[in-house]
């Protein structure tokens, strides 16, 4: 008797009669008129499922997965109709011939006749066309109809900040627009994207999905047609910040503005300035990097890599205002620090210290330093985090307390087993070879030298530079030992 594997695919544009169940109980009658065993582990289903590519549809990869395995499973992958299987030619030829020729697993559609002859081959491949057509052309017809209703000013969206949809139309949300009037207000009156949002967030404020509000969700705002009355739609996807995309359907709606055209210009034109104003540490044309620290230099608080915000490093996290750290720093100035570094002079708030090596080679496990001084390290980063998880709000003052204690009573046990060891002359401040100072000094100063040259002979010295501290002002220089 033949085992077979059915599988069932049900998109969201399918009527009842491509219900699973229907699927299902019309391929079970197929296998047992014609004495096929089918069981219950063999049946894949996707539901909502678009079948014009394989690679998003789950259950049909499981099944394939499973079909190729040696001895093979099932003989026989049962569908209703070819649709089922693809609605695409190129992956029904590729996943067909896999399995009739390399797995002798055949692909029955129980509801299309076809025959076993040469002409079956024929009918098949028609079948197989005539559905992607179908395919196609119905996209085309939803994508046509979604045009013309954004351009009547029809709601074609998840209703933005400000406003929930009934009866097919925007209905205005009262407390939340007179959070986008705020938000309006406090640009016009000199607030940028990040402060703003961050008083939103002190104050609870929270999107529709409940996340916190950043900076780019003002600017999404401020830049959003739908408060003053219009509707905005782009037929090719996302706008991806692009705002004035020119495929982008902006037609007058049928619901209440929330902001008057007066503010609205005004925003806009400010918009325009500040663009203008940062324009010219824009480059899309660049290939070198924009400096030769890029990718070394973090946030103390949250770790993030700053990235060079024309003219100084700042923490992407901060922009958005997910960290509290204060991780600004202009270039020149940070420039000057590494230097002054390099060249053995004595700073204020500039901590030096040393990593160990990135290997795949295991420490010796007899090496007590090493072992000591890693249970350090990570008693450290545990006090770190139970620190942040009372700044928070998981663990209250009384926890915090005592966890702390503990963890702090650890490491002097541990530092004081460090130092009775005989091997502390091999101080955690190894010698940097000098030798290795000079060149990276002469190849920074060379101005003939790219940013990315230089950067990778850095990355070779320094492990990392963390700007951090109470008060945003210390630096710590990581050198490899």
């Amino acid at each position: 008797m033949k085992v077979a594997a059915a599988y069932i695919r049900v998109s969201t544009e399918d009527q009842i009669e491509f219900s699973p169940d229907s699927q299902l109980e019309k391929i079970k009658l197929y296998a047992e008129r014609n004495q096929i065993l089918l069981p219950k582990e063999f049946i894949f289903l996707d539901e909502g499922i678009s079948g014009r590519n394989a690679t998003k549809r789950p259950a049909f990869n499981e099944m394939i997965g499973l079909a190729k395995r040696k001895p093979k499973p099932f003989d026989v992958i049962l569908v209703w109709k070819y649709s089922r299987f693809a609605r695409n030619r190129e992956d029904s030829v590729v996943y067909k011939s896999m399995l009739r020729k390399d797995l002798n697993i055949d692909v029955i559609s129980i509801s299309e006749d076809v025959g076993d002859d040469k002409m079956s081959i024929l009918f098949e491949a028609m079948i197989e066309a005539m559905d992607e057509y179908y395919s196609i052309n119905l996209a085309e017809e939803v994508k046509r109809g979604m045009t013309e209703k954004a351009k009547r000013g029809g709601v074609l969206s998840i209703p933005a900040f400000g406003y929930r949809v009934e009866n097919n139309e925007f209905v205005i949300i009262p407390e939340e627009a007179e959070v986008i009037r705020k938000v309006f207000n406090d640009y016009i009156n000199g607030k940028g994207f990040l402060s703003i949002a961050k008083s939103l967030n002190a104050i609870g404020v929270r999107t529709h999905r409940g996340n916190q509000i950043e900076n780019r969700t003002i600017e999404y705002w401020l830049n959003n047609p739908v408060y003053i009355g219009k509707t905005r739609w782009n037929p090719n996807g996302k706008l991806s910040k692009n705002y004035t995309a020119d495929t982008a359907i902006i037609s007058d709606g049928t619901h209440t503005p929330i902001i008057d055209m007066e503010i609205w210009e005004k925003v806009q034109e400010k918009m325009k300035e500040q663009k203008a104003k940062f324009r010219k540490y824009y480059n899309p044309d660049r290939k070198d990097l924009s400096h030769w620290l890029t990718g070394i230099v973090r946030c103390e608080k949250c770790g993030a890599v700053l990235s060079n915000q024309g003219g100084f490093f700042g923490c992407s996290n901060r922009g958005r205002g997910t960290c509290k750290g204060v991780g600004y720093i202009k270039t020149d100035k940070l420039d000057g620090i590494i230097f002054n570094t390099l060249s053995d002079i004595t700073l204020p708030n500039v901590a030096l210290e040393f990593a160990e090596p990135e290997s795949d080679v295991q420490a010796n496990p007899n090496d007590d330093n090493k072992i000591i001084s890693t249970q350090i390290q990570r008693l450290e980063i545990r006090l770190e985090r139970i620190k942040l998880a009372y700044e928070d709000g998981a663990d209250t003052l009384q926890e915090y307390k005592a966890n702390k204690k503990s963890i702090l009573s650890e490491i002097d046990d541990l530092k004081k087993a460090l130092e009775k060891s005989p091997e502390k002359a091999l101080e955690e401040k190894a010698e940097i070879c000098k030798k290795d100072l000079r060149r990276l000094t002469d190849i920074l100063h060379d101005a003939s030298i790219s940013n990315t040259e230089k950067n990778k002979v850095a990355r070779s010295i320094f492990k990392e530079v963390v700007k951090g501290g109470e008060n945003g002002k210390r630096i710590k220089v990581v050198f490899w030992r």
